[in-house]
């Protein structure tokens, strides 16, 4: 075993929905481990952005926009990073987040999210947040015979959350098919886990839990009222997870498993 347990020099790894505050920040952690990263995602100026800082910080970056949803475009995503820095060995779908037309308030009911607008929340989520880059990049690796693939989850995945149903049913299906593919792939050397963080801070979110003056939401107030460590977890925290499932030395016997980072919200009750 290597003496550096989270050493990924020689791991190209590529993130879907690095374009993304929490997508991003893993990006740099991998990168700053030693891995080649491929920041994949659909906003050209942030993923820009986050290969350039990347390399400024001295590692090494490549963005490549990508529709994760759409099939020939997660293609074309395994063909360039291929091209640029070799077979992927480490895939972090980290692409999602909630939508309006499927948030539950008093004003929108459960009773009016059409199926459309609940397809699209899954699509989003599951289809183009899980299935779709396991289906190309994860067969890939499964195929080369080694490999870890991380897909990101959510504390609303274990125990819904009022309001964001729909969401919280596709982060559900998503660890469901994490469990699924790490069967799968056991004996193909690829190892499939998620990580379920908590509450972040991020732009998928940011209209629930503050107000346009900068001040917490009542909503917040509950939220943090229900975590242990009393406070909002930073994009940063999650840099430890990432890079130990993405290590082959460090986590050569976990697959199927979810990692909570949640600053203890999902083991206190009242």
């Amino acid at each position: 075993m290597a003496t550096n347990l989270f050493d990924l020099s020689g791991e190209v790894s590529v993130v879907v929905g690095g374009t993304g505050t929490l997508g991003g920040s893993m990006a740099s952690a991998l990168a700053a481990a030693g891995s080649r990263v491929v920041v994949a995602g659909r906003n050209a100026e942030r993923g820009e952005k986050r290969a350039a800082e990347i390399a400024k910080a001295g590692g090494t970056a490549a963005f490549v926009e990508t529709d994760a949803t759409d099939r020939a475009s997660v293609e074309d995503l395994l063909r360039a990073a291929t091209a640029e820095f070799g077979l992927p060995t480490v895939l972090v779908n980290a692409a999602g987040g909630n939508d309006p037309r499927v948030t539950v308030t008093p004003e929108h009911p459960f009773s009016d999210i059409s199926a459309d607008d609940w397809m699209a929340a899954f699509d989003l989520n599951l289809v183009g947040g899980a299935l779709i880059p396991c289906q190309v990049i994860g067969s890939a690796m499964a195929a080369e015979g080694r490999g870890s693939v991380i897909n990101i989850a959510s504390t609303s995945a274990h125990l819904p959350l009022s309001r964001v149903v729909a969401y919280s049913a596709a982060k559900a299906a998503v660890i469901n098919l994490t469990e699924f593919l790490a069967r799968e792939w056991a004996q193909s050397g690829v190892r499939v886990n998620s990580i379920s963080p908590g509450f972040f801070p991020a732009e998928q979110n940011l209209r629930l839990l503050f107000n346009p003056d900068g001040t917490t939401t009542p909503r917040a107030a509950a939220i943090l009222g229900h975590t242990p460590m009393a406070r909002f977890g930073e994009a940063e925290e999650l840099a430890g997870a990432v890079v130990f499932l993405a290590s082959p030395q460090a986590s050569s016997f976990v697959t199927g498993s979810d990692i909570r980072v949640d600053g203890g919200f999902l083991s206190q009750t009242i």
